[in-house]
């Protein structure tokens, strides 16, 4: 059962700046993220507040402008990643990348506070879904078209090692990423910590669990969906107040992980009456 282990503008709803521009250069077919190259066009970007998911840089390379991206990079918190010129030449979409390559999001990430305020505006208790180490983004993209169906108010993701808002993820969510704040965080167990300090409790996804039926899923609650290989860590399973399990009753154990993310989704929904009280 390995898969499931697995800035708020307007006064109604939830609103994101539209798509850049540069989403026109990728065809419905295609699963790359929006790609900015070049040393300048990757520091301005940074330096506009553009959001970010990670940044290529040419191992070695320690001249001025490259420090200076790094350095901009390390005060905005966007992951670097050092690679070989072949690694950059593969992934360049230009061919012009002077050894720098940005993964930008399709859309901004939104901060911790949307998601509260939006559960405020409501007039319900927070729900949220954590993803812990998502990485595909057909996964992603469902399962945040799930979450704002079933009325979460946000989806929290990690830095590394997943999957972040690229076009496909966009496309995907079939507009739901114009309504669901995505946070991006450093680390997910810390940052349960700090929701449990703001009233909130977790279960989390496993084939172990409890059944959920039987959970008290009602209130303040976080649902944590694990990786589509190795579920969800053993570090932030042991932060969780209860681990669910969906009743299986055919001849195989496993169920893809937004599948799995629907279905304790919408027990969470029903529990809570249909609505976010």
């Amino acid at each position: 059962m390995s898969d499931f282990k697995g800035k708020r503008d307007r006064k109604k709803g939830y609103d994101k700046r539209e798509k850049s521009s540069n989403d026109a250069a990728f065809s419905d077919n295609e699963i790359a993220p929006l790609t900015i190259e070049g040393r300048n066009a990757v520091t301005e970007a940074i330096r506009s507040g553009r959001s970010m998911d990670k940044i290529f840089i040419l191992d070695g390379c320690q001249d001025g402008p490259v420090a200076t991206i790094r350095k901009e990079a390390k005060k905005a918190g966007i992951m670097m990643k050092f690679v070989s010129r072949d690694r950059l030449d593969q992934i360049s979409q230009t061919g012009a990348h002077q050894g720098v390559i940005a993964y930008a999001a399709a859309y901004d990430y939104s901060e911790m506070d949307d998601i509260f305020a939006l559960a405020e505006e409501r007039g319900e208790s927070p729900f949220v879904l954590i993803l812990d180490n998502i990485e595909d983004p057909h996964n992603l993209g469902a399962i945040i078209r799930t979450a704002n169906i079933a009325g979460a108010h946000g989806v929290i993701i990690p830095k590394n090692r997943a999957v972040g808002l690229t076009a496909t993820v966009a496309k995907t969510s079939a507009g739901a990423l114009n309504y669901t704040p995505v946070v991006k965080v450093t680390n997910i167990g810390r940052t349960i910590d700090e929701l449990k300090d703001r009233g909130m409790w977790f279960v989390c996804a496993d084939m172990d669990g409890e059944s959920m039926y039987s959970l008290d899923l009602k209130g303040s609650i976080g649902l944590v969906i694990g990786n589509e290989g190795s579920g969800v860590s053993k570090l932030v399973r042991e932060k969780c107040d209860m681990v669910a399990s969906i009743p299986m009753n055919g001849q195989i154990n496993s169920l893809n992980a937004s599948v799995a993310a629907g279905v304790l989704a919408y027990e969470i929904v029903r529990q809570r009456g249909g609505y976010g009280k």
